[in-house]
């Protein structure tokens, strides 16, 4: 494919690269459990969990997911702590809690059917521009337009070849131009395979000006909070000073993660200086005592 920069396909471009996307998608298709399904819970369920989250890794922990949470009223009237136990592993438990409150959403305002807009979607915790379009595209098949890593990669690979810095706008239109309206579903999962194919040879995504490195997880505030998520899920009601010898790490950073962690509800702390899953009581205690 040629250089596509500043200027409109042709039918004939579109037509032969819509075929070479088939084409590659019949060789490399990969079959995920959330792909053998259109029900909208489990495509949300299966969108916030691949959120900044490697498929193998979710192709582990979404089956248990939907197990003990087979639809939003189910994970509506589940405790937080019930979620996030069952969501260890994942990282990025800030998900979880979107994903929760925005159950208790569907189930309580919509009646238990997600709905079908992505401006209405974006309104829901934890969903964004690209999840919104995505949900629509894989939930109830209607064509919308979204970037994401591999479909990036594609559109890098065959329209920007050569080209350094590329930002998303200059690709939104040919993701537009080149989209299967007849089948958005099948279209965007074989554009997905293609990118991941690619950045296993040439990696693509490089060349995007959207292109950043994943923090690292280690020595992280991400672990931080990851480590007193852990540690209340599995002592319920620990007290804030034994929880502080129990990670080994500096009281001020301990804290500052516990009383962020309280403000986003991941936590709350009662009258004794125990540490529970979730807001349990109205204002924010501050865990900065020896008790």
């Amino acid at each position: 494919m040629c250089e596509a920069r500043g200027r409109r396909l042709t039918p004939e471009e579109i037509d032969g690269f819509q075929g070479v996307v088939y084409a590659n998608h019949a060789v490399n298709y990969r079959s995920f459990p959330w792909r053998q399904t259109s029900d909208p819970y489990c495509i949300l369920v299966s969108e916030i969990m691949l959120q900044q989250t490697r498929t193998r890794r979710v192709e582990e922990k979404y089956p248990g997911f939907i197990r003990v949470f087979p639809d939003f009223h189910a994970l509506a009237k589940a405790t937080l702590e019930a979620v996030l136990n069952v969501w260890q592993g994942l990282g990025y438990n800030r998900r979880g809690l979107a994903l929760h409150k925005t159950a208790r959403i569907v189930a309580n305002s919509y009646g238990g059917e997600l709905p079908t807009s992505p401006e209405t979607l974006r309104t829901l915790p934890g969903i964004g521009a690209y999840t919104a379009c995505a949900i629509v595209a894989f939930a109830f098949n209607l064509p919308t337009v979204f970037i994401e890593t591999n479909v990036r990669s594609v559109f890098l690979h065959h329209f920007f070849r050569g080209s350094e810095g590329v930002r998303d706008r200059e690709i939104l239109p040919l993701v537009e131009w080149t989209l299967d309206r007849a089948n958005p579903r099948v279209w965007y999962y074989a554009l997905m395979d293609y990118g991941s194919s690619l950045k296993s040879e040439v990696n693509p995504s490089r060349r995007s000006a959207h292109h950043r490195r994943q923090a690292p997880f280690e020595g992280s505030n991400r672990q931080v909070r990851s480590a007193i998520l852990r540690e209340v899920l599995r002592s319920p009601g620990i007290r804030v000073a034994w929880l502080k010898q129990r990670l080994g790490l500096s009281v001020e950073r301990v804290e500052r993660n516990l009383e962020a962690l309280q403000r986003e509800g991941f936590l709350s702390v009662d009258e004794q200086n125990r540490l529970l899953v979730g807001r349990s009581a109205p204002g924010l205690l501050h865990c900065n005592s020896r008790g």
